[in-house]
C-alpha cells in the first residue's frame, strides 16, 4: 500500500459513514407523514447534544482548518483575539432568540426563518428579497467551500484537483438531498471529527516545534519590532490589527451571527426547552475548543514551519500535516477539514433549497384550498430537486472557477448579517417594527455594505460590518416610526403580553 493509498483508506471510510446515514435519514423521510416538516427541520426533535454539534459544524468551515490557522501563523496570538467572539456564538443565539423564535414557529405553522418573517410582516417583497439574498450568497458560500476542501485534498492526497472535488462534493449533494435530519446527524458527526483532527494536529505541532518551551522561544525571537518586543505576542500584532478591527470582529463573528439564517433555522428545531439549555453550554465549550483551538494551533505552528510556504499562508497546515505526519495519521487529520467543508455545505444547501422550494416557489405558486396533496407532492419533488440543482450549479462553479465567484464568497457572511439581523432581531422584540422598517433595514444595510466592500472602503480600520449594521438599524427604526402600526393579529401572535 503506498502513502496516498493509506491517507485515502480513513477518508473513505468517513465518505462511506456519511452515505450510510444519509440513507438512513432517507428512509425516515420516506415514512414521514409530514414531508415538508421533515424535510426542513428533522420534524422537531433534535436532542441537545445534537442540537450544539450541528450549530458548531455549520459555524466551522474549511476555512477554520485553512485560512484562519494560516493566518494565525503570519500575525500571531492578535488572530486568536480577532476570533475570540466566536466562542459566544452558540451561546447567545440559543439564549437570545433560540426560545421565542421555537414558540412562534409552532405558533405559526413555520419551517424556515422566512415563514417567520412572512407572518412578522406580511411582506411579499421581504420575502423574495431575502429568499434571493439567501440563494446568491449561500451559493457562493458553498462554492468557496468546494474549492477549499478541494485544494487542501488535492495536497495532502496527491489526487487531481477536480477529481477531490467531484468525490466529497457528490457525497454531500447526495446525503444533504435526504433533508434536515440527515445535515443534523452528519454534522455531529462531523463535529467530533473536526475534534479529532484539531487535536492529531495539535500533539503533530507541538512534537515537531519541540515543546510548548521550544515553540514560544521561536514566537519571542520573531517579528522583533522597534519596541523590542515581538509582534506574535501582541493583541494588536503589532499594529497589523488595529484596535477598531478587533472591536469590528465582536460584531462580525460575534453578535450579529444571531442574524444568519443558516443558523437561525436551528432554532426551530429542537424539542424541548431542556435540550435549548443543554445545546447553549455544550455549544459553548464546543465551538470555543474548535474555534480557538485551530487559530491557537496555528500561532502555535510558526514552531515548527519558519518561512512563509511558496503557495501563501493557506499552505500553513496542509505542509504540517503532509510533511510531518505519517500517511495514516494524515489521513485521519484531514478528515477534520473535509468535515468542515461538507457540514457548511450541506447547511447551506438545505437553506437555500428550502428558500426557492418553500418561500420563492410558494410567492410564484400559492396553494390553492381544493390541491393541497398536490401542493405536497410537487413541494417533495421541488425540494429535491433543487438542492441537487444548487449543489449541481456549486460544483460546476468550482470546477472552473470565476473571480467575482470567489470575492463575493469573502463579502456574504457580512452581508447576510446585513439584510437578515435587524428584521429578525427588532421583529422578536419591538412591537413598533413594521414591514416598511423591515425592508429599509434590509435593503440599507445591505446596499451600504456591499457598496463598501466593492469600492474597498476602510474607514478608520473598521470591518465595513460595522456600518452595514449600523445603517440597517437606523433605517430600521425610520421606517418603524413612519409607517402604519402592527396589526392586531400579529400582536396576539408575537407580542401577547403586550395586549
Amino acid at each position: 500500500m503506498t502513502p496516498h493509498d493509506e491517507v485515502l483508506v480513513p477518508v473513505m471510510v468517513f465518505l462511506a459513514l456519511l452515505l450510510v446515514i444519509g440513507l438512513y435519514a432517507g428512509r425516515s423521510l420516506g415514512r414521514s407523514g409530514d414531508f415538508d416538516r421533515d424535510y426542513f427541520i428533522a420534524n422537531r426533535s433534535l436532542g441537545g447534544v445534537v442540537l450544539a454539534m450541528t450549530l458548531v459544524a455549520t459555524y466551522g468551515s474549511v476555512s477554520s482548518f485553512v485560512s484562519g490557522p494560516g493566518l494565525a501563523w503570519k500575525l500571531g496570538f492578535g488572530w486568536v483575539v480577532f476570533a475570540a467572539p466566536q466562542i459566544i456564538t452558540g451561546f447567545l443565539l440559543l439564549g437570545t432568540v433560540g426560545k421565542k423564535l421555537a414558540v412562534i414557529a409552532r405558533r405559526t405553522g413555520s419551517l424556515t426563518v422566512i415563514d417567520i418573517l412572512q407572518a412578522r410582516y406580511g411582506s411579499r417583497a421581504l420575502s423574495v428579497l431575502l429568499a434571493l439574498v439567501m440563494i446568491v450568497f449561500f451559493t457562493a458560500m458553498v462554492v468557496g467551500q468546494f474549492m477549499g476542501g478541494a485544494q487542501i485534498f488535492a495536497a495532502i492526497t496527491g489526487l487531481d484537483y477536480k477529481l477531490g472535488l467531484l468525490l466529497f462534493a457528490a457525497v454531500t449533494v447526495i446525503y444533504t438531498s435526504s433533508g434536515f435530519r440527515a445535515v443534523v446527524l452528519t454534522d455531529a458527526v462531523c463535529a467530533v471529527l473536526m475534534l479529532t483532527g484539531m487535536a492529531t494536529l495539535g500533539w503533530t505541532i507541538i512534537t515537531s516545534g519541540g515543546g510548548m518551551e521550544g515553540i514560544m522561544s521561536t514566537l519571542s525571537s520573531a517579528g522583533i519590532g522597534e519596541s523590542g518586543r515581538s509582534s506574535f505576542l501582541t493583541p494588536d500584532a503589532g499594529g497589523a490589527l488595529p484596535y477598531t478591527l478587533l472591536f469590528s470582529s465582536w460584531l462580525l463573528v460575534g453578535f450579529c451571527t444571531v442574524g444568519l439564517p443558516q443558523s437561525l433555522v436551528r432554532c426551530l428545531s429542537y424539542r424541548t426547552t431542556a435540550d435549548l439549555s443543554r445545546a447553549m453550554v455544550v455549544a459553548t465549550v464546543i465551538c470555543g475548543a474548535l474555534m480557538i483551538g485551530m487559530t491557537l494551533l496555528g500561532v502555535l505552528s510558526r514552531g515548527t514551519i519558519l518561512e512563509k510556504p511558496a503557495a501563501g499562508t493557506d499552505a500553513v497546515i496542509p505542509l504540517l500535516i503532509v510533511n510531518h505526519m505519517d500517511p495514516l495519521l494524515a489521513g485521519i487529520t484531514i478528515i477534520g477539514p473535509l468535515a468542515a467543508t461538507m457540514s457548511t455545505v450541506s447547511s447551506l444547501l438545505i437553506a437555500a433549497s428550502s428558500a426557492v422550494a418553500r418561500d420563492l416557489w410558494r410567492q410564484v405558486f400559492p396553494a390553492r384550498p381544493d390541491s393541497a396533496e398536490n401542493s405536497r407532492k410537487s413541494h417533495r419533488v421541488v425540494s429535491i430537486t433543487v438542492t441537487l440543482a444548487l449543489g449541481a450549479v456549486s460544483v460546476l462553479l468550482a470546477l472552473y472557477p470565476q473571480t467575482i465567484v470567489v470575492w463575493v464568497n469573502l463579502f456574504a457572511f457580512g452581508g447576510l448579517e446585513s439584510a437578515f439581523l435587524w428584521p429578525v432581531v427588532l421583529g422578536l422584540f419591538w412591537p413598533r417594527m413594521n414591514a416598511r422598517g423591515a425592508l429599509a433595514g434590509s435593503l440599507a444595510g445591505l446596499g451600504l455594505y456591499t457598496v463598501l466592500m466593492i469600492c474597498g472602503v476602510n474607514l478608520w480600520g473598521f470591518h465595513n460590518i460595522v456600518f452595514g449594521v449600523l445603517a440597517g438599524l437606523v433605517f430600521s427604526i425610520l421606517g418603524a416610526v413612519t409607517g402604519p402600526k402592527v396589526d392586531l393579529a400579529v400582536m396576539k401572535t408575537f407580542f401577547p403580553h403586550r395586549l
